[in-house]
């Protein structure tokens, strides 16, 4: 199965710091087993980059890319003219969740993601628990 993975959750666990629910750790490990495919958002990568030049994450963006590029289970997914589009229907008041949210949409898969108010929104299937 396919899913994309917010930042947080890219942030947690390639740097291996915080809590991941149960429910998307298990499936974590089928991601490293290969047994599914995670997308990373372009998103995912401008927060990282902008957290880590803060220093609020001890993860860069460099190192990031090496995680990514180092497996074939994981691809970045780049903010397109259509996400953007399916982004403009969506009611939700941070445009980088919205933007995350819209790119799930477009490609019709869940996110993992701890995100409480993504969560409830109910516009896209999401995994944590």
């Amino acid at each position: 199965m396919e899913y994309l993975a917010d930042t947080v959750t890219v942030i947690r666990h390639f740097s291996e710091t915080g809590k991941i629910g149960k429910r998307a750790f298990e499936i974590i490990n089928g991601i490293e087993q290969g047994e599914h495919h995670c997308y990373v958002s372009t998103i995912s990568l401008v927060e990282i980059l902008y957290l880590s030049e803060k220093r609020r994450i001890d993860i860069s963006l460099e190192k990031t890319l090496e995680k990514i590029k180092g497996s074939e289970n994981y691809s970045v997914i780049s903010l397109t003219a259509q996400i953007v589009k399916l982004a403009e229907s969506i009611d939700f008041p941070e445009i980088f969740d919205r933007l995350i949210i819209s790119t799930a949409k477009y490609l019709k898969i869940p996110v993992l993601t701890s995100d409480k108010k993504i969560s409830s929104a109910n516009f896209i299937e999401t995994v944590w628990k």
